[in-house]
């Protein structure tokens, strides 16, 4: 997702003091929000690698990313995405924001079609 190796991930992870430690099965996991920010910090550096396939849609300017911020009112709700070394900013209903339980570390396909930016959930 990072398009970095493993060792660079965890030397990251040390050098930014962000917890890894194994669970009692040996398995090291990484909070969404964490995952973000070294997102956001390797874009500047260099190109994401592609985040897998996407599902068929109408749409052809798709772009897969993950989402490191979310900013929620009454009504709407801002949503910014770092897609490989580019930063999208879309305004969605609060409540799709909602059903799509977006939050910092959410993985997302943002759509772009004319002057829209749309945001679809990724599973």
């Amino acid at each position: 997702m990072l398009g970095v190796s493993p060792d660079t991930v965890r030397r990251r992870l040390t050098e930014r003091g962000i917890d890894s430690a194994p669970d009692s099965g040996g398995v090291a996991s990484i909070a969404g929000e964490d995952v973000a920010r070294l997102a956001e910090e390797a874009a500047s550096d260099s190109h994401l690698a592609d985040l897998g396939p996407l599902a068929p849609a109408s749409a052809r300017n798709r772009l897969r990313g993950i989402v490191t911020r979310v900013v929620r009112d009454g009504v709407m709700a801002q949503v910014d995405v770092q897609a490989g070394p580019y930063r999208l900013v879309s305004l969605i209903s609060r409540e799709a924001a909602d059903e799509l339980a977006l939050a910092p570390g959410s993985l997302v396909a943002a759509t772009v079609k004319a002057t829209n930016l749309g945001i679809e959930g990724v599973r």
